[in-house]
């Protein structure tokens, strides 16, 4: 079937535009504009006793199409179709709209598949006003190319699929990224596996082999998840899974391009601290304008020599993401920035990893001013103290990095989930293994993560694999499912509970304050 197009002659009654369907017969015919063809084709009679005007109404169906990895602009196709159209003519009319190959069609109506293209649509029984589905199908051997369009992948991973197992090609990789040393910049960064393999031929062959393997499982689980979905495409299962695998693309292909087009996202962010003197004893001052008070440690109180001012009068329990005991309030205790002295209220709580941290009330009543261009805090009177670096933060900022649980990145790397920062991969191995024994450490930390120096894994495996058994039967059961429910893992519940003494409402304070 064709489409003919052209305008109305003025004696027709509209005078518009039109797109006329060209129906081809399976019979020779005479002479078609001084020529003669086979087969013939015919347009529909336009005079005023034809169907096609007679009958104003023609019947209107609506396509609901399925199409996986086929781009579309639309997923609903409605057409207004003349009396008498074939399916096969359907195909045409769909083919026109979408581009999608009549031999790849398949309908459905009522969940039961529409066999024969010679058949009328009223013959399959559809009727006006339906809405039937249509299912584009795929070749096996075509899916993988299909695939390959959908996704952006690195270039260098499309050049290691392409080596394959080629244990000639993948010496010549290595010796290449040895010698360039803009490429093994490169793969130092994406492909942290292979730069410590670099200089083992053996080894980095078996990475780069395992690699390769990985792929080839995702793109098998790829390929039948498309089976299922071309064998019965109203299969809720099936269905479930591809909706699930389609979301999984998008989020990789989302990580993909952040991590090529925004890498800085994934690097650490400094946080803000001020070098004071509190008492004449100097403290490293974490500067947070969404604390509403200035909170300090009871350790730190203890070190500057102002525990006894404590009024304990003003103690009690800070509720917030956690939980936290007060233990009171100095009311005024002089503190040095940078060239000012200024007398400053402090609130007494424990379960906070820093020493000091000035809240909102100290910055709004000495007019503090965050310049992040500067990388200064600036006070009203002029005075401006430079923010610390990187190198002269707390210690325990380094330790909950290490701590910090991981994804799986691009390019083989691992990502932290709480504060984004891209680790080489493996690199998480030492952590999850402290984290397992060691102690709760608070904010910014999670359940358990001690130093990964503090690790002995290869001394004394035994201990390792039997501390998480006494402290499983130390808890109720139900006290540890509670947890559970909130989005913990078991461990986590468990060491919670330590820190706790066994109050889960205390546990998940700290659990979320975590």
């Amino acid at each position: 079937m064709w489409f003919l197009e052209g305008r109305l002659a003025s004696g027709t009654p509209g005078h518009f535009t039109t797109r006329l369907p060209l129906f081809c017969e399976n019979h020779a015919s005479g002479d078609i504009s001084a020529g003669k063809t086979s087969p013939a084709y015919r347009t529909p009679n336009l005079s005023k006793d034809s169907n096609f005007w007679s009958n104003p109404k023609m019947p209107r169906i609506t396509i609901s199409i399925i199409a996986p990895n086929h781009a579309l602009d639309q997923e609903l196709l409605t057409l207004d179709l003349p009396p008498g159209l074939s399916v096969g003519d359907l195909k045409g009319f769909v083919n026109a709209e979408t581009s999608i190959p009549q031999a790849s069609q398949q309908f459905f109506l009522n969940n039961q598949t529409i066999q024969g293209d010679d058949k009328t649509l009223e013959e399959v029984g559809i009727q006006d006003g339906d809405m039937i589905a249509m299912l584009m199908r795929q070749e096996q051997t075509n899916q993988n190319s299909m695939g390959t369009q959908r996704r952006a992948q690195p270039q260098q991973q499309q050049q290691r699929r392409g080596l394959g197992s080629n244990v000639q090609e993948i010496e010549t990789t290595r010796l290449s990224i040895l010698g360039s040393p803009a490429a093994m910049a490169q793969v130092r960064e994406q492909r942290p596996a292979l730069a410590e393999a670099i200089n083992d031929s053996n080894r980095f062959r078996d990475v780069w082999l395992e690699m390769n393997r990985e792929d080839e499982n995702r793109e098998r689980e790829r390929l039948e998840q498309m089976r299922l979905l071309n064998e019965d495409p109203f299969n809720i299962e099936a269905q479930r899974k591809i909706e699930e695998m389609i979301r999984q693309e998008s989020v990789q292909e989302n990580l993909q391009f952040a991590y090529e087009h925004n890498p800085e996202v994934f690097g650490r962010v400094t946080m803000l601290y001020v070098p004071v003197e509190v008492n004449k004893h100097p403290v490293k001052a974490f500067v947070d304008s969404g604390a509403q008070t200035t909170i300090m440690s009871p350790s730190c109180a203890e070190t500057c020599g102002i525990m006894r001012l404590i009024d304990r009068r003003y103690s009690g329990v800070a509720k917030g993401v956690g939980t936290a005991q007060i233990l009171g309030r100095v009311h005024s205790a002089d503190i040095k920035i940078g060239n000012s002295t200024m007398s400053c209220s402090f609130t007494v709580m424990e379960g906070k990893d820093v020493d000091l941290l000035l809240g909102l009330d100290m910055l709004k009543r000495f007019q503090g001013i965050i310049d992040l261009r500067q990388n200064k805090l600036i006070f009203g009177d002029g005075n401006e103290v430079d923010f610390l670096g990187e190198a002269d933060l707390p210690k325990f900022l380094e330790d909950a990095q290490q701590s910090e649980p991981t994804i799986s990145g691009p390019n083989g790397t691992e990502i932290g989930a709480q504060s984004g920062t891209v680790k080489p991969a493996g690199t998480s191995a030492a952590a999850s293994s402290s984290a397992a024994r060691g102690p709760f450490q608070g904010q910014g930390q999670t359940l358990g993560a001690g130093s990964s120096s503090k690790a002995p894994v290869s001394n004394t495996p035994s201990a390792s694999t039997q501390s998480p058994a006494p402290a499983a039967s130390a808890h109720p059961k139900e006290a540890i499912e509670q947890l559970q429910g909130l989005g913990f893992s078991r461990q986590e519940a468990i060491a919670a509970l330590d820190a706790c003494g066994g109050n889960v409402e205390y546990a998940a304070g700290l659990l979320f304050q975590g």
